[in-house]
């Protein structure tokens, strides 16, 4: 192959070009939560190299991330290569939706089922359990968020969360996003000060019998492998692992 030229098309992407064909291209996109993520996908694997020195010449001031699949050896060297390094590793998960795990909503726990939930206080109890989570292990945790909105405003639509109320309090939310016979489970999350009496479980169960009504046998989710709580709950629901992926990290030097 002969030299490999690299483009910036746009703000976003960038091009290799090589005998005067596309050979690759990058991208960088920025996700809610504020981290940049870059991509290389590449038809000829000379094409890599280029690329990544390219891009991250250009934005060699920001801290950059991308994601690998955990069994693309390959892939997590090309990119070691260029300085990233492993940051955290998630499980990927496939839960069946009709289940008896569930089983009867605690005593002092009531779920509000989507769409249902008074917006103000659901966006209250969103940013209270962000908070929560970056204080306790970082928000860097949590599975990429891959759907933007306003300038801060990290509540995705109100219409795809179910809350659990403890004792009549906002305490606890699932958002679940539905795109034909497939469904995400994107996060669930409950304030720290009341955990373990449940309401996660009732979150989770209520979740999957709406789908399972709605003629969606299976969902799928990310858990953080570090997440111990997380992958317990999920896996008393009948999940199994399907795969893992690996975020990797790049510091300016």
């Amino acid at each position: 192959m002969n030299t490999v030229m690299i483009s910036r098309v746009d703000e976003a992407q960038w091009q290799a070009v090589a005998d005067e064909r596309i050979v690759g291209h990058g991208d960088v996109s920025e996700r809610p939560d504020g981290r940049l993520f870059v991509s290389i996908d590449v038809w000829q694997d000379e094409a890599f190299d280029p690329l990544a020195e390219a891009m991250l010449g250009e934005l060699s001031g920001a801290v950059l991330h991308t994601l690998v699949g955990g069994e693309d050896a390959e892939l997590a060297s090309r990119w070691e290569r260029a300085g990233f390094a492993v940051g955290r590793r998630e499980w990927e998960y496939l839960l069946p939706t009709r289940t008896d795990g569930g089983g009867q909503v605690p005593e002092g726990v009531t779920i509000l089922p989507a769409g249902t939930a008074d917006e103000g206080l659901l966006r209250e109890l969103d940013r209270e359990v962000r908070a929560q989570v970056e204080a306790e292990v970082g928000w860097h945790t949590m599975p990429v968020e891959l759907r933007s909105g306003p300038a801060g405003d990290t509540l995705v639509d109100p219409s795809l969360y179910a809350v659990a109320l403890v004792s009549g309090q906002y305490a606890g939310l699932i958002r679940v996003v539905s795109r034909g016979r497939r469904a995400r489970i994107g996060l669930l999350a409950v304030r720290a000060e009341y955990r373990r009496r449940g309401a996660g479980r009732a979150l989770l169960g209520h979740a999957l019998a709406a789908l399972d009504e709605a003629g969606i046998e299976s969902a799928w989710t990310e858990i953080d492998q570090a997440n111990t709580a997380a992958t317990t709950l999920f896996e008393h629901f009948g999940a199994r692992r399907t795969g893992h992926l690996a975020e990797l990290v790049r510091r300016p030097h």
